[in-house]
């Protein structure tokens, strides 16, 4: 079977984001971006795949743990893609897919916005196949417990990096 492999229409992989997908000023961290999500295109998963997870976390944050930017869990099997702006404020999900609390505190996608002269931090967009039909999880679960049920669940994982500094 070939290679599970994560694609974006919105930045290619190792390439700074733009400033679209950069967190919005009415967050109040500094950065005055479009906080809208990016584009996630995936091939074909491996077998056992019953649904697939996505998550975005910069492990470059000052924070002793990072930082959660998206957490979308129970996407069907039979998708392919998020469109662009689906994690973000009227966005579109597929159906069944459900997004979790992230660092900021809520549901949804929240854009990068490192500290200002910080280096350039890694944003990883990680879809995981995951083994069961649904993760037992709410919009409230933290993205802690995400991960740990993630690391145990996860056929195949497929991850594209985007990076960003200010």
């Amino acid at each position: 079977m070939a290679d599970f492999i994560l694609t974006s229409d919105s930045f290619k992989d190792g390439d700074y984001l733009p400033s679209d997908h950069i967190l919005s000023a009415d967050f109040g961290f500094g950065c005055a971006g479009g906080n809208q999500s990016p584009h996630l295109a995936w091939t074909a998963p491996p077998k056992g795949t019953h649904s697939f997870a996505l998550t975005c976390y910069d492990p470059d944050a000052p924070t002793g743990s990072g930082f959660w930017h998206w957490l979308v869990v129970n996407i069907p099997p039979d998708a392919r893609e998020l469109a662009l702006g689906a994690g973000s404020e009227g966005g579109t999900l597929p159906a069944g897919a459900l997004q979790v609390r992230t660092d900021f505190g809520k549901p949804g996608y929240g854009g990068p916005c490192p500290p200002e002269g910080d280096h350039p931090h890694r944003y990883l967009f990680s879809l995981h196949a995951v083994s069961l039909a649904e993760l037992k999880v709410t919009a409230d679960t933290s993205a802690a417990v995400v991960g740990f049920q993630l690391n145990f669940n996860t056929v195949a994982k497929a991850t594209l990096m985007g990076l960003y500094k200010r």
